[in-house]
């Protein structure tokens, strides 16, 4: 078998990013408004702060309004709370977002619970996951979201009775692309780190969804020959190759050993992270749109 063919996160995120400009200039041109997009960003992480900055390049290169709030690692959990409230009653922000992880004193699940459902463009607040597996239109976690469009894009003869094959359970990727998929009419199977018989779980999979959070867990021979891989996978490891203290990002699944296995896969670094930013500033157009009683493009 051939080796697989890459899953190019740069070419679909690119595409959705010009998709996403179109209808900005739309909404600007036809309705007088202009997207925003609030990002809140408490402490300094390092990984953080260029994700922070990438957004906000690809919100404004959409033409849409970008904001960006830094807060100290020392605020407390009511500071940000407080900063959230203060977005979700402001017409002009469309969407909020603060970056995760936040600082050990501050409650992940209270700022998502505190953002107004209507502006949660990372879908994690429970009315929009509880909609997500009801099968109701809402704002979908981006990562899933890329997930599926990569998906959709790669496999032939569309999705309805492929076996997809999720592997991770998180509320931020494994449980909402599960229910993507579902959506789109596949047998989905959950598995996670502590399924006893995963080599043969996977090796089922004519879809694959690696999110298990673990470096080159996923190994080569476990893939069905002919399936389509989407490694949402990003672990630091060491790269002695390159020099003392180097690191380098690999996926969940051993790339190498997928490649002649896989019809397709996606690279780590280049292939899911692009889409999640793509997304994001989508669904920032989406809840535009939902906000000011504007029906969502088809094609969004």
């Amino acid at each position: 078998m051939a080796d697989a063919k890459r899953i190019e996160g740069k070419l679909y995120s690119s595409q959705l990013r010009e998709i996403v400009k179109t209808h900005v200039a739309r909404l600007k041109s036809d309705h007088g408004i202009t997207p925003g997009l609030a990002v809140v960003l408490v402490g300094a992480d390092p990984a953080s702060e260029v994700y922070v900055r990438n957004k906000g390049i690809a919100t404004r290169e959409a033409g849409m309004n970008s904001l960006e709030f830094r807060m100290p690692d020392t605020a407390s959990e009511e500071e940000v709370l407080a900063k959230v409230r203060e977005l979700n009653a402001d017409d002009a922000v469309h969407g909020v977002l603060v970056q995760f992880p936040v600082p050990d004193q501050i409650s992940q699940q209270r700022v998502i619970d505190t953002i107004d459902p209507s502006k949660d463009v990372d879908g994690l607040h429970p009315l929009n996951a509880g909609r997500l597996s009801s099968g109701l239109p809402g704002l979908v976690s981006c990562t899933p979201l890329g997930c599926l469009i990569m998906v959709r894009a790669a496999v032939e003869g569309g999705l309805s009775g492929k076996h997809a094959v999720v592997v991770g359970r998180s509320n931020l990727v494994g449980k909402p692309v599960a229910q993507l998929l579902l959506n789109e009419n596949c047998t989905v199977t959950i598995a996670h780190s502590r399924t006893t018989n995963l080599p043969e779980i996977v090796g089922q999979a004519d879809i694959l969804i690696a999110a298990v959070g673990r470096p080159k867990m996923i190994e080569g021979s476990w893939i069905k020959p002919g399936a389509v891989v989407i490694d949402v996978g990003i672990n630091r490891v060491p790269a002695p190759e390159r020099g003392e203290g180097k690191m380098r990002l690999v996926g969940d699944v051993d790339y190498e050993g997928a490649l002649s296995r896989a019809s397709a896969i996606t690279p780590v670094p280049g292939g899911v992270g692009l889409m999640t930013v793509a997304c994001l500033i989508r669904n920032t157009v989406v809840a535009a749109c939902m906000q000011n009683g504007l029906a969502v493009p088809d094609d969004l």
